[in-house]
């Protein structure tokens, strides 16, 4: 059975997820979410899909979960790919997702709307230059763990790698520059080397050009 990926191609969270799906060799299928129309905040959507009104959402058959860090584990459970090698890495990954739930995705995801899908004149400037100080200091840990390193845990891809980059790869500006975290650049760049990946927006449907 075609797992369902609810998503829209701006969500770095959906990204996560339809990643992580796409190098499984899972097979998938992602459904589009008008959310800047209002789908996700939707009775029909929140009565049939995820009552948090949340994306992304995987389906599979009877089986429904929401939360790309919970997502992550599922397709890990599934696959038998991206987990670590023993429990002291799974803990490690486990500990990695947290950070970027916390830290790195839960504050480039609205630093980002906030700097490109807002009007101009409604962009609360102080909030967004608050965040890209937060946002630096998970940079530098990132940076920093990275040294020497090719990936975040262990000797390949896990869902420690796969939940840190979500947003990473967005062209819009929000206060990452690559050139600026050199070993960030290299780990993105393996990421972006192996076979299957993709770009957000050539990976899920919707993208800033649709309403432009």
């Amino acid at each position: 059975m075609t797992i369902k990926l609810y998503c829209f191609g701006e969500s770095g969270h959906s990204y996560k997820a339809a990643l992580a799906l796409e190098l499984s060799g899972l097979d998938w299928e992602p459904v589009y979410v008008d959310f800047f129309a209002g789908e996700t905040r939707s009775p029909d959507f929140r009565n049939t899909v995820n009552e948090m009104g949340e994306c992304p959402t995987l389906v599979d058959g009877d089986f429904t979960t929401s939360q790309s860090g919970a997502i992550l584990a599922y397709v890990t459970e599934k696959s038998g790919k991206f987990g670590g090698k023993n429990a002291v890495e799974n803990y490690e990954i486990f500990r990695w997702v947290l950070l970027d739930n916390s830290k790195l995705s839960a504050v480039a995801g609205p630093t980002r709307f906030l700097m490109n899908f807002l009007p101009e004149d409604k962009r609360p400037q102080e909030v967004i230059a608050f965040n890209q100080g937060r946002l630096k200091s998970t940079y530098d840990i990132l940076n920093k763990h990275l040294e020497g390193r090719d990936w975040i845990v262990g000797d390949g891809l896990t869902n420690a790698d796969l939940s840190c980059c979500g947003y990473l790869f967005y062209d819009e500006p929000f206060g990452f520059d690559r050139a600026a975290w050199p070993n960030i650049d290299r780990w993105l760049s393996n990421i972006s080397a192996l076979e299957g990946w993709k770009h957000p927006y050539d990976l899920m449907p919707g993208s800033p050009a649709d309403r432009a």
